[in-house]
C-alpha cells in the first residue's frame, strides 16, 4: 500500500495515489527504469513492478508509452515457446541462478578460491576489467593472482589485465566495421547503420572475433567453416523484420549513414516468446520475492547506525565504465571523481564543497572530494563507478595519472539480489566522515 511505502519514498501516500491516478489518466506517460534500478538488493523486484505499472495503466506497447523496437538484426527472433533459461543450472558455492548462458559476476571470486570439485583454475577475459567494474575488486584481484593460467584479450595492461599469463590484443575501435547488435534492441527509433573501419588493420593484427574463432579450432580440432561476422550479420538482415523489403548486408553499404526505418509500432503481440502469447503478469517467482522484501527492514528505513547513508553509483557524460579514462579528451577537466551528497547531509557533518571526505563501509573504505548537489536525496551519497586506476603495474598512463578511486573497494561482493544474483552495488551503506588536515 502507499502508506507501506510512504516513509521509505520520501513520498506522502496521498501523492503516491495522486501520481498514480495522473499517470492513468494521462494521454501519454511512461515508468522507466533500467540499470540504476537493477544493481540493488531488490533489483528484479523493480523491473518487473516498473513493467507491471506501465501494464496497469494502459502505458504499455503503445505510442506515448513504454514500446519496444523492431530492429534490422533481431535477438529474440525464433525463440517463440522455449522455456526460460532462469534457474537451470547454480553457481557451485553460493547457489546463485544461471540466466541467459550467465553467471552472476559476484561470485566469480568465490569459483576461484573455494577449493573443490569444479573450482576454476583457468580464466580469458575479453575487453574487461571487472577489478575496477565488479563488487569486492580487491578479492577479486586475490582470485586472479590464484588462477593457474590467465589469458586476456584486450587493448590494454589495465587493473585486469596485469594478472594475465598472455594478452592476445585485438584491433582497436577504429579497425573494426560496426553494425550494433545489442542496443538497437532498446532504441527509440528503429534504424539500421553498418558502418566500415576508419583504417584497415595491418596483416599481422587479429580482430577479437579472429583470435577466439582460432583460440576455439585449436581447442576443438575443428576446420574453420569460413563464416564470419558479416555473413551471420548478412544472414540475420535478410531473415528480420526487414527482410522482404530488401534489408541485407549489401544494402546497408551502399546507405553508409544508415537506413531509418521509422518509428516505434506497437508490435509486442507479434514480437511475445510465451509459448500462450500472453503476459504473464504476475510469476510466482516474483510473488514469492515480495516476502524477502517484507523481511528486510528495508521500507522501514533500518539503517545501521555505524553507516547510517546509503551509497549509490552514478554514470559521467564522458565516461564509459573503466576505459575512457585513459583519453585525455574525456578526462581533462576538472576531478569528476566526487562524493555528491545534499546540503542538509554536509551542514550536518560540516562539510565544504570540495573538501576531501573519507567513506567506509565494513568492507573498505576511500577518500575522495565532496560535491554538495541539491538534486541529491537526504542520507543518500553517490560516487561515480569505473575510477580508481591507481594499482602499479599497468599500461594506463594518462588513467594513472588521473584522481579519483574504485567504487568497488567499498562494495561487497555477497550483498547481491537474491532473485537475480545481480550484484548489489547501490544502497550499500556507509558512513561520512571529514579528513583531518595535518
Amino acid at each position: 500500500s502507499p502508506e507501506a511505502v510512504a516513509d521509505a519514498c520520501g513520498i506522502d501516500a496521498t501523492t503516491i495515489r495522486n501520481l498514480a491516478r495522473d499517470l492513468a489518466a494521462a494521454k501519454s506517460a511512461v515508468c522507466y527504469s533500467r540499470m540504476g534500478a537493477s544493481t540493488q538488493s531488490f533489483g528484479g523486484l523493480c523491473q518487473w513492478l516498473n513493467n507491471v505499472l506501465n501494464l496497469l495503466t494502459g502505458n504499455f506497447d503503445r505510442r506515448g508509452g513504454a514500446m519496444f523496437p523492431q530492429p534490422a538484426f533481431d535477438l529474440v527472433r525464433d525463440k517463440k515457446g522455449k522455456p526460460s533459461s532462469y534457474g537451470r543450472f547454480e553457481s557451485r558455492v553460493r547457489k546463485l541462478p544461471y540466466f541467459n548462458n550467465e553467471f552472476p559476476v559476484a561470485t566469480l571470486a568465490d569459483e576461484i578460491l573455494t577449493p573443490g570439485e569444479g573450482q576454476i583454475r583457468g580464466m580469458i577475459t575479453i575487453a574487461g576489467n571487472p577489478v575496477l567494474s565488479s563488487p569486492g575488486g580487491a578479492r577479486l584481484e586475490q582470485a586472479f593472482d590464484s588462477l593457474g593460467f590467465m589469458v586476456s584479450v584486450d587493448i590494454y595492461l589495465n587493473e585486469t589485465t596485469r594478472h594475465a599469463d598472455i594478452i592476445l590484443p585485438a584491433t582497436t575501435g577504429l579497425e573494426v566495421p560496426h553494425f550494433d547488435v545489442f542496443f538497437n534492441s532498446f532504441a527509440v527509433r528503429n534504424t539500421a547503420k553498418f558502418s566500415e573501419p576508419m583504417f584497415e588493420k595491418t596483416p599481422d593484427q587479429k580482430h577479437d572475433w579472429e583470435i577466439l574463432r582460432d583460440l576455439a579450432l585449436h581447442l576443438t580440432g575443428r576446420e574453420d567453416d569460413g563464416v564470419t561476422p558479416e555473413m551471420m550479420l548478412d544472414g540475420g538482415l535478410k531473415q528480420g523484420a526487414y527482410g522482404e523489403q530488401g534489408m541485407s548486408l549489401a544494402k546497408l553499404k551502399a546507405n553508409p549513414h544508415g537506413v531509418d526505418l521509422g518509428p516505434l509500432q506497437p508490435c509486442l503481440q507479434q514480437r511475445l516468446q510465451t509459448e500462450d502469447g500472453l503476459i504473464h503478469i504476475a510469476p510466482q517467482l516474483y510473488l514469492d520475492d515480495l516476502k524477502r522484501l517484507d523481511a528486510s527492514g528495508l521500507l522501514d528505513q533500518a539503517r545501521n547506525p555505524d553507516y547510517p547513508f546509503a551509497m549509490i553509483s552514478r554514470r559521467l557524460p564522458r565516461s564509459h565504465n573503466t576505459w575512457t579514462q585513459n583519453s585525455h579528451r574525456l578526462v581533462k577537466g576538472k576531478n569528476p571523481c566526487t562524493v555528491q551528497m545534499s546540503v542538509a547531509d554536509a551542514e550536518r557533518l560540516g562539510l565544504k564543497d570540495g573538501q576531501l571526505a573519507q567513506v567506509a563501509s565494513p568492507t573498505g573504505s576511500i577518500q575522495l572530494p565532496v560535491e554538495i548537489n541539491d538534486d541529491m536525496f537526504e542520507g543518500v551519497v553517490s560516487i561515480p563507478q569505473g575510477w580508481g586506476h591507481n594499482r602499479s603495474d599497468t599500461g594506463m598512463t594518462v588513467a594513472e595519472a588521473q584522481p579519483g578511486v574504485s567504487i568497488n573497494d567499498v562494495t561487497d561482493a555477497q550483498r547481491i539480489d537474491a532473485l537475480t544474483g545481480n550484484a548489489a552495488f547501490n544502497g550499500t551503506q556507509v558512513a561520512i566522515s571529514a579528513i583531518a588536515l595535518a
